[in-house]
């Protein structure tokens, strides 16, 4: 009977043959030469069998058919050489009308400007707004105009027939049908300002083509009226300006709302030197008060009168009608 410690033993010796035998393999398989291992490699790779690959739909014997050009969309039908009938414009609020170009004259060349020095002695530089003259010193604060936008005058004023009969001494019968023949809105003037030409001589003509040729205004003569000083025309005399014939804007404001609601009367003279004659300021008030009642009220009020300084815009300062002007004669106008 075998002992069961016999056969323990044999155990243990055959699995340690076994990892003997299992090295020797390992060390046998890794002792191959370089030639063997070449062998192999052919062996191995004659086995290997070529496997075609699968073909594209694309590179397919069957030809694909060519694909067709897009067809062009149909060509539009030209339309009928007839224009339709344009519709009519709807009514829109009516706005301030502005002026072409704005016409802001302020001095005027004479023959007397011919020379350097003359030319600089007549035209004095502007003074600024805050300096008041001695014989301005009675003179009320600038006016400020506020834009609420430009009211369209309502109807035509009537003719002033009180004034038909009165006695004028430089309102001539002429001028009178001049200013009277003018078609007059109501309400579509609602100040008179007054200017000086900054010259010791000219008249409406010469003033009128200083402005269109020099200052390039189309409608030429920036004033409504010019008064002479008796130099280019007579003392007080009253020329008219296209501008009041057609009752369009002035170009005598350095503001295009003003021009359009102002009439402008210059006075021939440079007032900063001299004095209007009294002759101009009779006229000037005959002037005055015949254009309030032909031209009708405004607000229930008379049209007011200012001198060009209180009405041009504070940016713009200017000394016309000049500071020799007697401005309490405004006073009666108040």
């Amino acid at each position: 009977m075998i002992r069961p410690r016999f056969i323990v033993r044999w155990q243990f010796i055959f699995c340690g043959l076994l990892l003997v035998a299992g090295l020797a393999g390992t060390l046998t398989r890794a002792e191959l030469t370089e030639e063997e291992k070449k062998e192999l490699f052919l062996k191995s790779r004659e086995k290997m069998r070529t496997v075609a690959s699968p073909t594209p739909p694309e590179e397919s014997a069957t030809p694909r058919p060519k694909p067709k050009p897009a067809k062009h969309p149909p060509a539009k039908k030209k339309r009928s050489a007839t224009p339709r009938p344009t519709p009519e414009p709807e009514e829109t609020p009516e706005r301030t009308p502005r002026p072409a170009a704005q016409e802001t004259p302020e001095r005027h060349p004479t023959p007397e400007e011919s020379t350097p020095a003359r030319a600089v002695a007549a035209t004095p530089a502007p003074r600024p707004a805050a300096s008041v003259a001695p014989a301005a010193s009675s003179a009320p604060a600038q006016v400020v105009i506020e834009k609420s936008g430009y009211q369209k005058p309502r109807g035509f004023s009537l003719l002033p027939f009180h004034l038909f009969g009165k006695h004028y001494t430089y309102l001539t019968s002429s001028v009178r049908r001049e200013i009277d023949r003018a078609p007059v809105l109501r309400e579509r003037w609602r100040f008179i300002i007054v200017h000086n030409s900054g010259t010791r001589q000219g008249n409406a003509r010469i003033f009128d083509y200083y402005h269109r040729n020099v200052r390039r205004m189309t409608n030429g003569l920036a004033y409504h009226f010019v008064i002479g000083n008796g130099t280019s025309s007579g003392n007080g005399e009253i020329e008219v300006g296209n501008r009041w014939r057609r009752q369009i804007n002035g170009g005598h404001v350095h503001s295009d709302y003003l021009n359009n609601i102002s009439l402008g009367i210059c006075l021939v003279g440079d007032f900063n030197r001299d004095q209007p004659t009294r002759a101009q300021l009779d006229s000037c008030e005959e002037l005055i008060r015949y254009l309030r009642a032909r031209c009708g009220k405004v607000e229930h009020n008379d049209i007011p009168v200012r001198p060009h300084r209180e009405m041009n815009p504070p940016r713009w300062p200017t000394d016309c009608p000049g500071d020799a002007f007697p401005y309490r004669w405004f006073g009666q106008f108040r």
